[in-house]
């Protein structure tokens, strides 16, 4: 949003709405995909392609090194995010990525509507 209310020429003090700066991005570019997707999007094609492949890549991906973490907040890992978007257990995802076509529709389906986190102003 910085950046969009910097190509606008868009002031904080002018108290406009995220909403607003992007309805006017869009009158201004077009129709675009919001920047989540294309994370989500190639976070998954990524997961699919190390997955389906043997090697060194697919072994750190799905494996854990021992030690002690840090404190605080368990930081959210790739296989986390996965399960989030496909709505999938860990080993149906490993078997679906074994299956180049029947991933793709799996990454189509999961990142074709982006999932919005609810304000508090929903409730």
């Amino acid at each position: 949003m910085r950046c969009y209310r910097r190509l606008l020429g868009i002031s904080y003090k002018d108290h406009t709405t995220n909403e607003e700066v992007s309805r006017r991005i869009e009158n201004v570019i077009g129709p675009h995909i919001d920047l989540l997707t294309i994370v989500r999007q190639r976070k998954l094609k990524r997961y699919g392609h190390t997955t389906h492949s043997p090697g060194l890549a697919k072994i750190t991906m799905q494996g854990t090194v021992n030690g002690s973490r840090r404190r605080g907040r368990q930081k959210k890992r790739w296989d986390d995010n996965i399960r989030e978007w496909t709505g999938l257990e860990l080993k149906n995802t490993l078997q679906k990525a074994e299956d180049r076509e029947e991933w793709i529709a799996v990454v189509r389906r999961s990142s074709a509507a982006p999932r919005r986190i609810p304000d508090l102003r929903d409730r």
